[in-house]
Formats: C-alpha cells, structure tokens, sequence
C-alpha cells in the first residue's frame, strides 16, 4: 500500500498549496509534523505562483490501496 504525508499551506495569494512526500515513517507524530511545517515556514523554503506560505492549513496521511481486477 502506498502511503504518503500531505502539507497543506496557505499562500499570500489566500490559495492552498500542497506539498507530497512519499513513505513518510511509520510512527510520525503530530508534534513532528508540526514542526517541520513551521520551520518551513520560518525558512522561507518554498514560492508558490501565489507567492510565498505564510500560514498552515492542515496535514494527512493518505494510504492509496491499487486492486488490479485483470492482469
């Protein structure tokens, strides 16, 4: 099953920007989570077309299960 660790912000232009990191670790914490985007934030790591991220908006994990029906 493929997994993956979804950064959600917010840019100056108000639109959400997302960032996707494959097979995060398996005991990630909130805290940890939290942490990294803040100090993305704090860096000034990345420029979206709407400009720079200026706030979070949320994180998730999402699991992608593929069920192959012929072959």
């Amino acid at each position: 099953m493929d997994k993956s660790l979804e950064l959600i912000f917010r840019n100056v232009a108000g639109k959400n920007a997302r960032l996707s990191m494959q097979d995060p670790k398996e005991d990630l914490t909130t805290e940890e989570v939290e942490a990294l985007m803040n100090t993305i934030l704090e860096k000034n790591v990345f420029e979206t077309t709407g400009g720079d991220l200026v706030e979070i908006v949320g994180a998730r994990l999402i699991q992608k299960e593929v069920v192959e029906l012929i072959g």
